[in-house]
């Protein structure tokens, strides 16, 4: 859908060095509770299925219900604001292209991860294209699990996109400008994007760009009620 292309939060790679995550890499949204991290997923999601690729969101901390009413709330937002004039057509396509896992209740194991990628894979016909994790606790994760991310996505030949919560209160970041929680193992990740509020909107800017920090810096400021693009 090119209404929604033009203006979403990934507007932003147009700028990178590769234009994309790409298949086998791992990005990250770095964010503070309450400024819209959950919704800037649902947008990275959206438009890769309006680009016609599969997509899994896999969610730790909502059911599938939940999450599913989360889309749905969004993309009839994305109704209004964008005048769609055939939102059935889209919704369907919504419904065709995403598969929705969650592991609530701590639930969440890697192997678990596989083993139902690989499921979708053989018994569904439903190779994934991109992965939305939402809800991994980045304090309390340790380095080597993002290491098993980085082999799952490079195995299965998918991206993976995670959501990590930082704090007000903790400002430190590392020589290269990459904030807590992502400080120490920023290497791990190829694209690392800060969505962060500013008295004029909402700023997301792209601080790691595959192989080190953009030059010129790269960012675009986003609607705080819609989280779409306005530059």
């Amino acid at each position: 859908m090119k209404e929604f292309i033009s203006v979403s939060p990934l507007k932003i790679l147009e700028k990178s060095s590769r234009g994309e995550l790409g298949p086998g890499n791992l990005g990250v949204l770095i964010a503070r509770a309450g400024v819209g991290k959950t919704a800037c997923l649902i947008h990275i999601a959206l438009d890769k299925i309006f680009r016609r690729q599969k997509l899994i969101h896999a969610s730790l901390e909502a059911g599938p219900e939940k999450v599913t009413s989360f889309y749905s709330v969004i993309y009839s937002e994305l109704v209004k604001v964008l005048d769609i004039k055939d939102p059935q057509v889209h919704r369907l396509l919504i419904d065709k292209n995403r598969m929705i896992l969650a592991y609530l209740n701590q639930s969440f194991k890697i192997d678990h991860l596989r083993r139902n990628i690989k499921n979708l894979i053989e018994n569904l016909d439903f190779k994934p294209d991109a992965l939305i994790l939402d809800g991994l606790d980045f304090e309390r994760t340790e380095r080597s699990l993002f290491k098993d991310f980085k082999n799952l996505a490079q195995v299965f030949g998918v991206e993976i996109w995670f959501s990590a919560l930082s704090h007000r209160h903790i400002t430190e970041t590392n020589k290269r400008g990459i904030p807590y929680p992502c400080l120490h193992i920023d290497a791990l990740f190829n694209i690392i994007i800060h969505l962060q509020p500013e008295p004029s909107g909402i700023a997301l800017k792209l601080l790691k760009d595959h192989e080190g920090p953009p030059s010129p810096p790269v960012a675009i400021r986003l609607d705080p009620n819609t989280l779409l693009a306005l530059d």
